[in-house]
């Protein structure tokens, strides 16, 4: 595991009932993702940010590298959404 200082609270949220959100294209996705994860493309995300915010769950972002999800996770704190990032989605795959 990486030393993210976020990764320590992956269980945390999802044991609260989060939402992994996937920020990834949609070939990666297709490629491999978290089964139940949500999946919007990072570029569209400031256009969905009132469906994120409709769900009323905290969300863990997540894509290939840490990066996109990382920019993710400021883009939807800036909105007020209780977010963290959960990294490659690999990492965040290894907590369920």
């Amino acid at each position: 595991m990486s030393s993210n200082p976020e990764f320590k609270h992956i269980q945390e949220y999802l044991d609260k009932g989060a939402v992994i959100l996937d920020v990834r294209t949609e070939v990666e996705y297709n490629e491999g993702h978290v089964k139940q994860s949500l999946h919007i493309v990072l570029d569209d995300l400031e256009d969905e940010i009132e469906h994120v915010k409709a769900l009323q769950k905290p969300i863990i972002t997540c894509c290939r590298s840490g990066a996109r999800s990382e920019r993710a996770k400021d883009l939807l704190a800036d909105y007020g959404v209780d977010v963290i990032n959960g990294g490659p989605w690999q990492n965040v795959q290894s907590y369920l």
